[in-house]
């Protein structure tokens, strides 16, 4: 019995040692991406169609993928294939996938890398902030090269991880979040440089700092800065005259706050700029052009240098900006960049050169007239705020199109957009030139008094549509409405499909060429961020994140109510955030009879 006892406790024994040695071996392959391959230039400039390593996918921006395992046939059968609950905060990310593993940005400086197949664990990495993220934390997109992985953080930090193992390589501060500096987008990577522009920059500075709003680059390697380009004009250098007698102080917005594309053809990137701050000329001080606001710049990616400028809207005055993704597209032998912003404009110039080419207005704002010639802009009568006098404007400051991104399909040779109609009646009040002063982006947005938004009389009942435009006529070729306005970027594929959500937290599917609604399913809370697809052992993926933007930001701390009314009066979960991973059904294995 003894010895029966002593055999059964050594086995015991080495069963336990085995185990052990299975759970260390699983946790060093847990934390870890095997069999990696550094990702190259030619690899960003041109992606494997499986993969999603760009903002858009590709550095034209297009938000378009080749792949077509699903297609307009069989879209009705997409099953969920797994799901990945994410940190809570604002949230509006872009999946990046390479070679089968996925990499995720979260809130707040979180970085999770995931199975891409299974939604398997793989590693994570969360950054200790130098102080907790008061407005915006969302993020909307990484970037990865080499053996890295490119993370902004919203305390003006770009972090390098390993993409192996999500360890720290380096940690750069780009700028003082003291001074309200703060990164929501990632960056791209163009010849071995990170490039990544900085937002807020919505404030009058402090005596004695020099640092206005800015696109720099660092050296992929070692974080070491290369460049960095001012995107407010100076006092004394060209175009600061565009600001008048104004101190470097005073000169406040030109955000880079939506990532670039390059053409590897131009050798040139090109970066949209936001408006002014504060938003209205009166509370500026004066009404001239405040370059480079509003305005579309190509730099050489060795020095920084602006090779040329278009700005859209010079001087502008609603809080309306033009400085969202710029698509690179070839027809007709132009090389075009394209451009929407908040007033719903389609904005066409040579990316060669910055000349203006057309332009296409959606017809529902009613503050601006553009020359369809020369693309010069003048303001209708009434439309320049005076002070302590309401002004009622569609759209209202969160725009016809926002940071929610445009997708083209070459086939087509039309862009999908997601659109949200609103109105405003608001009085501008003159704001003090004060050190630190003259802030519009965070309640109680000083200098404005909100007299009460409406909605966009030909959109009552229909705040949001989803529209399909030709690129060179600008005619409408379909649109889809919704109840509730749209909430996520827009994605396209060779499959003949263009995708997109809704604050009501509906992911739809419809074809690009009719429009026809080919899917519908809803997820856990309204899809906020940019859909991709991807391929990973033959099978392709559809991955929309969920999540939540709290409007107004609720102070750190702060938790806000578990459900809140959304656009068009529907109710949706203040929590929630996860990325939903879609498939086809695997094939079902023949039945013997």
């Amino acid at each position: 019995m003894r010895k029966v006892s002593r055999n059964f406790a050594k086995i015991f024994l080495r069963s336990l040692a085995a185990m052990l040695v299975i759970l260390v071996f699983d946790s060093v392959v847990g934390a870890q991406v095997r069999n990696f391959k550094p990702v190259t230039d030619a690899m960003l400039e041109n992606p494997d169609p499986g993969d999603w390593i760009n903002w858009r996918r590709t550095l034209n921006a297009w938000g378009y993928s080749p792949l077509q395992q699903i297609n307009k046939q069989n879209v009705h059968q997409l099953q969920l294939a797994w799901t990945w609950a994410m940190a809570p905060g604002d949230s509006e990310p872009t999946p990046l996938v390479y070679n089968g593993v996925m990499y995720l940005p979260n809130p707040r400086g979180v970085v999770q890398a995931l199975d891409a197949a299974t939604g398997d664990f793989i590693w994570e990495y969360k950054k200790e902030l130098e102080a907790p993220p008061k407005f915006l934390s969302v993020m909307r997109n990484l970037a990865i090269y080499d053996d890295k992985i490119f993370v902004n953080t919203p305390d003006a930090h770009m972090v390098a991880l390993d993409a192996r193992t999500g360890k720290v390589v380096w940690d750069q501060k780009v700028a003082d979040y003291k001074l309200g500096f703060r990164f929501t987008s990632g960056p791209i990577v163009v010849k071995g440089k990170v490039i990544a522009g900085m937002t807020g920059c919505d404030h009058f500075k402090v005596a004695g700092t020099t640092d206005v709003c800015f696109i720099s680059a660092y050296d992929a390697k070692s974080g070491k800065q290369v460049w960095r380009t001012s995107t407010v004009a100076r006092p004394g250098e060209p175009g600061g005259e565009s600001w008048g007698d104004l101190a470097l102080i005073y000169r406040a917005g030109s955000d880079a706050w939506i990532p670039g594309s390059y053409d590897p053809q131009t050798n040139l990137i090109y970066w949209g700029t936001s408006q002014a701050k504060p938003w209205a000329r009166l509370q500026r001080g004066n009404a001239g052009d405040a370059l480079y606001s509003n305005s579309a710049l190509a730099l050489n990616p060795e020095t920084g240098k602006i090779v040329w400028y278009h700005q859209y809207v010079p001087g502008e005055t609603h809080d309306l900006d033009e400085g969202f993704e710029s698509i690179l597209v070839d027809h007709d032998g132009s090389k075009s960049l394209f451009e929407m912003g908040k007033f719903g404009i389609l904005w066409e110039l040579d990316r060669q050169t910055g000349k203006f080419l057309s332009v296409h207005d959606l017809g529902y704002q009613n503050i601006i007239d553009v020359d369809p010639k020369t693309g010069k802009v003048t303001y209708r009568p009434g439309m320049i705020p005076k002070p302590d006098v309401p002004v009622d404007y569609c759209p209202s400051a969160g725009g016809i199109k926002t940071w929610r991104a445009m997708a083209y399909h070459p086939e087509t040779q039309a862009f999908y957009i997601p659109t949200n109609y609103g109105c405003a009646k608001t009085s501008f009040i003159t704001v003090d030139f004060i050190e630190g002063g003259g802030n519009n982006s965070v309640p109680p947005y000083a200098g404005t008094q909100q007299l009460g938004g409406h909605p966009d009389p030909k959109h009552a009942d229909n705040p949001g549509e989803f529209l399909a435009m030709d690129i060179k006529t600008g005619k409408l070729l379909w649109r889809h409405q919704t109840a509730t306005g749209t909430s996520s970027a827009a994605l396209t594929t060779a499959g003949g499909l263009a995708i997109f959500g809704d604050w009501d937290r509906n992911l739809y599917v419809h074809d690009v060429t009719t429009g026809e609604l080919l899917f519908r399913t809803r997820l856990g809370t309204s899809a906020t961020g940019f859909p991709i697809t991807y391929a990973v052992g033959g099978k392709q993926y559809l991955a929309i994140p969920a999540g939540t933007i709290q409007f107004p930001p609720y102070p750190a701390g702060v938790a806000p109510p578990p459900t809140q009314p959304g656009v068009g009066g529907r109710w949706r979960p203040t929590t929630g955030n996860a990325v939903y991973v879609f498939a086809l059904p695997d094939p079902q294995p023949a039945v013997r009879r």
